[in-house]
């Protein structure tokens, strides 16, 4: 008739109805957190439970004792995300500073922690004369996140530096995968739900700090000069489409063919400085933004025929 229990529970979580009954942590958790404030948008609701571990062993204990049914995300800057107004149903994971460590672990590889972001990780290499991971100063994002999305910059991309990294499965445990593991294509890995990175190892090359400051500089104009930067963003909102799909246009010349240069909706804007970029002018729910994402959607296949593919993640009920 009604199904067994795990049936029910099942059900409940399929509907975001979560009845969570919690392991005790040494971190910290927070009930209906808001996110809002943890996001570059700067919208969208709570989560029911935001979790920030002490360290690894405290993560895989959580994990492992907590109902397997319970929805888990990690969340790291909050730079690629639209959380939507519902909020986020189960458990959200916020690596904070005992992830965030970067260090060298030779000549030309640095070893890093899953919270740690682009620029510290790049900053860092500088300092050691390690050249090649430039490009992660404009990934607007943590170590855990651009390498479960293969994020990328400026001709390269986290599969072209990355050797191995930890992963806290969805049960609690631990493991160490390979490059060839991860299964990279474009802004995409094949990561399993719920995995949160921990930690990575990036390698490079031998380079002189000076070299490695001066393109670092370079890409930081590059991006000052073309990005809304200063605004409430989510950064790239959609992936370039395949060349041959596309006549070689980048999804910024689709949506300004289509005429989406300015478009709004409520509070939410395409940027009139990069049309791949969707932003909050000043109160925007979460609603707006991602209608106004399928709007231009459906404008550029009207246009070009092309349809674009969310590069943002968007989390959480309508």
């Amino acid at each position: 008739m009604g199904g067994g229990p795990c049936q029910r529970d099942r059900a409940r979580a399929e509907r975001g109805v979560i009845d969570l009954s919690l392991p005790p942590v040494r971190g910290k958790l927070t009930p209906n957190a808001p996110l809002a404030p943890l996001v570059w948008f700067k919208s969208g609701g709570t989560a029911q439970w935001l979790f920030e571990p002490k360290d690894v062993a405290d993560l895989r204990a959580f994990l492992s004792a907590l109902d397997p049914h319970v929805p888990v995300m990690a969340l790291g800057l909050g730079s690629n995300l639209i959380v939507r107004d519902g909020g986020v149903p189960g458990v959200v994971v916020r690596l904070g500073k005992a992830f965030a460590s970067v260090t060298r672990a030779d000549e030309v590889t640095l070893a890093c922690g899953g919270g740690a972001s682009g620029i510290l990780v790049s900053s860092t290499a500088r300092d050691n004369g390690i050249a090649g991971l430039e490009f992660l100063r404009s990934i607007p994002g943590t170590v855990g996140g651009f390498c479960r999305m293969n994020g990328g910059a400026y001709g390269r991309e986290v599969k072209d530096v990355l050797s191995d990294c930890d992963v806290v499965l969805r049960d609690g445990s631990l493991v160490t995968l390979q490059l060839p593991a991860l299964g990279y294509t474009y802004r995409h890995s094949e990561l399993p739900e719920g995995a949160i990175v921990v930690a990575a190892r990036f390698r490079g090359e031998p380079g002189e700090p000076a070299a490695i400051q001066a393109e670092m500089d370079r890409i930081s104009a590059a991006r000052e000069a073309s990005q809304p930067l200063r605004s409430k963003t989510g950064g790239s909102t959609f992936k370039n489409p395949a060349p041959e799909l596309s006549g070689g246009h980048k999804a910024w010349e689709l949506v300004d063919k289509a005429g989406c240069r300015g478009l709004t909706i409520g509070g939410a804007q395409v940027s009139e400085k990069h049309t791949n970029f969707l932003i909050n002018t000043g109160s925007a729910t979460s609603t707006e933004i991602e209608a106004l994402g399928e709007e231009v959607r459906r404008r550029v296949m009207d246009q070009s025929g092309v349809e674009l593919e969310w590069e943002i993640q968007r989390i959480g009920r309508q």
